[in-house]
């Protein structure tokens, strides 16, 4: 009787095209990548010196995910980002090194601004900076090793929040003549962004292994003046979920659409402590942390998580001279990359570019999936990304952009396309 019990569930599996492939399992693994000496930090032009402190500590985060033969590497790295070569030259490493397919890798940045500038310009980089980016280079190389031998079957839960940590920065002000002028400071009836977005990765056995999490701010609450090492708002958010729910649990953050979003306190000189004050990074990053944690308390049931997919496309768009508002007839055209990942329910939108907070929120209100997350400074950022009504007002977004007006417009456009083409894929 069991024997012919057994034969029974075997036909079943075969006959409904169940393979051991329609499952989905991931890795994780966290790794320190705080400097071991003095560097130049990112964000800011006019620092010249070495840092001379670290706050707290740096660290890389990497989920692998993998469905039959389709995988993903998923990895947040607590930096500005990967400009210019360093981009292609971290990709291309991990690539050959994991046999990857273009598409397969997501290699994001925080986005600090208080982080040691990832550069391989022997000409223009510090002896420190460049010390330090080979030894990244090793680390995350060893961090997406250490994820693949953690692999197990998992289960995927989605939800979000909303926090008033970030906030529109693009402020009217009136010159002495009385013309208005934009510049970055605290616009409250500005555009913005609050949603926090969720995802929990839990074993069989129903525990947790990595909360995954996206928020659209900059994490420049330290400015030009503050030369202590720090993650930042997201950073400390990331390090305040992993030291309350406990290890394993890793807290790997993406920054949003959040290239004109800065946090509530802004570009500070250093981390206050004086008289019992509570340093505004610190308490950032905290109320955001809890946010995230307050959205995995209100999960319930877990999500579909198949079919694994994934698209890698460049988007070429006509651009403009950085530092002009408008294009001229022979500025050539850019370009921006995008990624995207399919887990079933759920889809991850990566660019390689500083989106203004009001494409991402379009990009998810026309999609068609359960939950999109849009995420920035992913394999590289060529410069902002505004939309078209903002050219009018000018600005430093507008004006370092290397975009012409209605580019925005081609990358939504594409984007959706993209993402209406893997929603009815199988």
């Amino acid at each position: 009787m069991r024997y012919c019990t057994f034969i029974i569930l075997i036909s079943l599996v075969f006959s409904t095209g169940i393979s051991a492939g329609d499952f989905l399992s991931g890795g994780f693994s966290r790794f320190n990548i705080t400097p071991e000496k003095p560097v130049t930090l990112s964000g800011y032009e006019s620092r010249k010196v070495l840092s001379t402190g670290i706050h707290d500590s740096l660290y890389a985060r990497c989920c692998v995910f993998q469905s039959g033969a389709e995988k993903v590497i998923l990895i947040s790295t607590d930096v500005i980002g990967f400009y210019g070569e360093t981009a292609s030259h971290f990709v291309d490493i991990l690539s050959k090194q994991f046999n990857l397919q273009p598409s397969q890798l997501l290699l994001c940045a925080i986005h600090t601004h208080s982080a040691p500038r990832v550069t391989l310009n022997e000409g223009n980089g510090h002896p420190n900076n460049l010390e330090y980016t080979a030894k990244l280079e090793k680390k995350l190389v060893k961090l997406v090793e250490s994820a693949m031998s953690d692999m197990a079957p998992v289960t995927l839960k989605t939800g979000n929040g909303s926090s008033p940590v970030g906030v529109n920065r693009r402020e009217v002000y009136y010159d002495e003549l009385g013309n208005p002028r934009m510049w970055i400071g605290r616009n409250p009836d500005g555009s913005k962004d609050r949603e926090v977005q969720v995802i929990c990765v839990s074993g069989k056995d129903e525990k947790l292994k990595a909360v995954i999490w996206d928020y659209a701010v900059h994490s420049t609450c330290l400015g030009f003046d503050n030369y202590i090492i720090s993650g930042d708002v997201h950073g400390l958010a990331e390090q305040f979920i992993e030291r309350y729910l406990g290890p394993p649990v890793l807290a790997p953050g993406f920054a949003g659409a959040s290239g004109d979003i800065d946090p509530w306190y802004r570009v500070l000189p250093e981390i206050e402590t004086k008289n019992g004050w509570i340093p505004e990074p610190v308490l950032l990053g905290t109320l955001l942390g809890e946010e995230v944690v307050h959205v995995i308390r209100k999960m319930k049931n877990s999500i579909n998580t198949l079919p694994l997919l994934t698209r890698k496309e460049t988007i070429i768009c006509p651009g403009k001279p950085q530092g002009e508002p408008k294009t001229t007839p022979e500025t050539p055209e850019t370009s921006i990359n995008v990624s995207v990942v399919r887990m079933g329910d759920i889809v991850l939108v990566g660019f390689g570019g500083e989106l203004l907070c009001e494409i991402g929120m379009w990009i998810k209100q026309a999609s068609p999936f359960k939950q999109t997350i849009i995420i920035t400074h992913c394999n590289g950022s060529v410069g902002y990304l505004p939309p078209r009504h903002l050219y009018h007002e000018s600005g430093y977004e507008v004006l370092t952009s290397p975009f012409a007006s209605g580019a925005a417009e081609i990358v939504i456009k594409r984007t959706l396309e993209i993402l209406n083409q893997l929603y009815i894929a199988e």
